[in-house]
């Protein structure tokens, strides 16, 4: 297998934060312990965003406010964009909020000229259901599309090698062609020129000791830095 190389890198953070604006604050009072959970973000998730944009001198598209709200990795269309904290009177505010959100992502990227690499930074509750899971890393990508699968497997390759004892997974916890921010760009962007993989990150490794989570996002830059083009 060949490693794809990529010219371009985009990274977002859909669920980088918990935080509510003010005109919503009301939809909280008395429940604000739900925003500590991972139904309100994905902790972890944008402090590896934030080391890729640095490391590679991109910017970041980041979420401004919990998914709670609404769920920029969820069309719009889907029930699941949208939870019992959400306002009834606000829907159309933060349907417009996150359509200007894609529009913005897919403007970023209709201005390359591809092949692009689009890593969407995410993370996971260790116990889903009573059940811990059996996975520290995900890799998520469309197993229909080479690009990205080649890269996922050089991914985990280069993942095990550098962090031994550490669970990596492809498509696992999720799906990779599931409702997404990802699966909805690949409908326009054909797969010789964009490749969207999400990382899945255990929310354990954000509580982690700082040493053991610096090594994680250390040998996750190392290996999206393997698949570009400008790096060694």
């Amino acid at each position: 297998m060949t490693r794809p190389r990529f010219s371009d890198l985009l990274v977002t953070c859909e669920h980088a934060t918990n935080h509510v604006p003010p005109e919503y604050a009301s939809k909280f009072r008395g429940k604000r312990e739900v925003l500590k959970t991972h139904r309100a973000w994905d902790p972890g998730a944008a402090v590896l965003a934030r080391a890729l944009a640095r490391e590679f001198h991109v910017g970041a598209q980041h979420g401004r406010f919990t998914r709670l709200l609404i769920d920029l990795n969820r069309r719009e269309s889907s029930s699941a964009a949208f939870s019992e904290f959400t306002p009834e009177g606000a829907r159309d505010a933060l349907l417009d909020y996150h359509r200007r959100w894609r529009r913005g992502l897919f403007t970023n990227l209709a201005h390359t000229t591809g092949p692009i690499l689009h890593v969407s930074c995410h993370s996971f509750t260790p116990v889903w259901n009573g059940e811990e899971r059996r996975v520290d890393i995900g890799l998520l990508f469309d197993p229909g599309r080479s690009l990205e699968s080649d890269t996922a497997k050089a991914w985990q390759e280069d993942l095990q090698v550098a962090l031994p004892g550490v669970r990596i997974r492809r498509n696992n916890p999720y799906r990779g062609v599931n409702d997404g921010v990802t699966s909805w760009l690949r409908k326009y962007f054909d797969a010789r020129r964009y490749a969207g993989i999400e990382i899945e990150l255990n929310q354990r490794f954000a509580a982690a000791p700082p040493r053991v989570w610096s090594g994680i996002r250390r040998a996750l830059l190392d290996a999206v830095g393997a698949s570009m083009m400008n790096t060694p």
